[in-house]
């Protein structure tokens, strides 16, 4: 599997936000893909030490639309911890602006 193929998106939540000041950033990631695949990813796409990979799977939620009934998507989400120092520049700088 390709490395772009493997890190679909960042997930963007409040609760995202504050890992990510601790140095944890939270990424979608391909449901087949395991924590040595996350891990290869993700250095070598931002270039950055990752020190410990953890993986959920995201269950689906009961959801209606009128009279239809259905289910989301399952999917995988991974919290990457990086060494100290290092940052992912897409997660630089939000947060910052106090309100």
């Amino acid at each position: 599997m390709d490395h772009s193929q493997v890190i679909i998106r960042p997930v963007v939540t409040e609760k995202s936000y504050v890992l990510a000041t601790a140095g944890k950033y939270t990424f979608r990631v391909h449901a087949d893909a395991h924590k040595t695949q996350i891990r290869d990813a993700v250095q070598a796409l931002f270039s950055v030490r990752v020190l410990e990979v953890r993986t959920i799977s995201v269950k689906s939620k009961p959801k209606r639309r009128g009279v239809t009934a259905g289910r989301t998507r399952t999917w995988k989400k991974a919290i990457v911890q990086l060494a100290p120092g290092d940052e992912i520049p897409i997660f630089a700088g939000l947060g910052a602006s106090g309100s």
